[in-house]
């Protein structure tokens, strides 16, 4: 992918090229669109917890897919893959996944996400995170049932009518990572386009063991995370709070 020179009419025109060397115009934008808008969804995303029971078509992921493939990778190898997970396949396969949670099954991810020893800053950020969450619900620390029960909406992607699956190819090397953090990104400012909104979701990482047989997909590949997609339910409490972010001068050093 690659921006060329303005067009006469100020626009800046967006090309891919095709397997046969062509140039393809994809969207032409302005200045104020290609800046302005992209800056307002990354400040407006977040994690959405509740979703209404609205039909998310195969359309819609398409074209948000179709969007997130323009995403950037090393010597462009794309090394992602997604599974769609909807309707009956989705009911069976988060019935099993909460299942092994509930019986205690603390499932095991391709990769290692979170250190074993936490350090300061991010053992505090951690802390913050879930303490918001459930301050905002209500949810005591010593009511370890509405807990589980919290936690185990993460396992039906929040009763979303979408999961995403993100896996990487296993032969791949940790710069691959990155990739697919941009490829994932690129998904969830797409779906924002459509109205639609998103929550990752690490946790069904935990139980690849038993998403892989289940969809008979990914045996050779590392799962990453998931993704709940649909329309927000504005009414819900859970998604009025927001996690807060660093400030610029916190993580960046200038060098004059």
């Amino acid at each position: 992918m690659s921006l060329l020179k303005p067009l006469k009419n100020n626009r800046k025109a967006l090309f891919m090229t095709n397997r046969f060397g062509k140039r393809i115009k994809i969207k032409a934008l302005s200045q104020k669109e290609f800046h302005m808008d992209v800056i307002k969804a990354l400040e407006q995303r977040k994690s959405t917890r509740a979703f209404l029971d609205k039909i998310v078509t195969e359309e819609q992921i398409n074209t948000m897919l179709n969007a997130a493939r323009c995403a950037p990778s090393g010597v462009n190898t794309q090394p992602w893959s997604v599974a769609l997970v909807t309707g009956e396949s989705k009911k069976n396969l988060q019935e099993k996944i909460e299942g092994a949670f509930r019986s205690g099954d603390k499932g095991k991810r391709d990769y290692q996400y979170y250190p074993t020893d936490w350090t300061e800053p991010h053992k505090s950020r951690r802390k913050e995170c879930g303490l918001l969450m459930y301050s905002t619900l209500g949810i005591k620390r010593e009511d370890k049932e509405r807990q589980m029960n919290q936690w185990a909406a993460n396992y039906r992607a929040f009763d979303a009518p979408v999961m995403l699956l993100f896996f990487l190819d296993s032969g791949m090397q940790p710069g691959s990572y990155m990739d697919c953090g941009m490829f994932i990104q690129s998904t969830m400012l797409s779906a924002m386009d459509l109205g639609l909104s998103t929550c990752p979701l690490a946790s069904l990482a935990d139980y690849q063991h038993i998403i892989k047989p289940e969809l008979d997909f990914g045996h050779d590949k590392i799962l990453l995370c998931g993704m709940a997609v649909g329309y927000e339910d504005t009414e819900a409490l859970v998604n009025s709070y927001r996690t807060p972010r660093e400030e610029v001068s916190s993580f960046t050093a200038c060098f004059r």
